[in-house]
């Protein structure tokens, strides 16, 4: 694949990582478009905070990505869509990881992570559709090993199928429609349920509404009976309030 195929490579990637995260399940910490506040200290601020990490600059991000790990794995001289595959399972996994599956689905010693000469004239000489789902189905068998599995799961095996089916249309030269610029839940973006949201305020209203008919059985007056309601309601929505809050200050910690 030629240079310049790295710009729609990115741009795929960047949909996929989103914007700033922080989320407490996400070893990866603070991140931005993909970025953790580890890779931030390593390539370009030593010391860096999560502030710094929020006010990245997408050109700072890009020019990791370029140098450290699309030229790492020499993506310039792989295949059409085994190149994406690659570089996109080593922003996500790291390129120690996505060095050596390469090698190994090419039947090659894996003591490496490195992408050599041989690594290269070995991937050109392979299928490359099935050098790509050798090298998806991997990752998607690593990622459901780890524990946080049934966190980011569904987010991730989203992911996978997107850039597989996006390599698989590279490799035969075929127009890949743009993915949705959403980032797939999997760096720190923690899907809930929408269960979970109301699930506060469900309990509290459920528990308002039993009040009020025991009060109301029990012979009480309407207006006893209105102000439980009432009281349950504005309690139902202190708790939602509560909710929203504890949510953002997650992600915002």
């Amino acid at each position: 694949m030629t240079a310049s195929s790295y710009e729609a490579a990115l741009a795929r990637l960047l949909a996929h990582e989103g914007g700033y995260t922080n989320d407490v399940a996400d070893p990866g910490g603070p991140t931005n478009f993909g970025i953790t506040i580890y890779d931030y200290r390593k390539y370009v601020k030593p010391g860096a905070t999560a502030a710094d990490v929020r006010a990245m600059k997408v050109c700072e991000a890009k020019a990791i990505y370029r140098s450290k790990y699309w030229n790492a794995q020499r993506c310039d001289e792989l295949p059409a869509g085994v190149d994406y595959a690659v570089f996109d399972y080593g922003v996500n996994s790291g390129i120690g990881r996505s060095g050596k599956v390469l090698r190994r689905c090419l039947k090659l010693a894996d003591r490496s992570n490195l992408v050599t000469d041989e690594v290269i004239a070995a991937a050109k000489a392979a299928d490359a559709r099935a050098l790509i789902v050798a090298i998806c189905d991997e990752r998607l068998r690593f990622l459901q090993s780890l524990k946080t599995w049934g966190v980011f799961g569904k987010g991730w095996g989203r992911r996978v199928a997107e850039v597989k089916t996006t390599a698989l249309a590279m490799a035969a030269g075929t127009t890949v429609a743009d993915v949705p610029a959403v980032p797939a839940p999997g760096r720190a973006v923690v899907p809930v349920a929408r269960g979970a949201q109301q699930g506060t305020a469900g309990v509290v209203i459920a528990a308002g509404a039993a009040a009020a008919q025991q009060a109301h059985q029990s012979g009480a007056r309407p207006i006893i009976v209105m102000a439980i309601v009432g009281a349950a309601i504005a309690a139902a929505i202190a708790a939602w309030l509560f909710w929203q809050w504890r949510q953002q200050r997650r992600q915002e910690a």
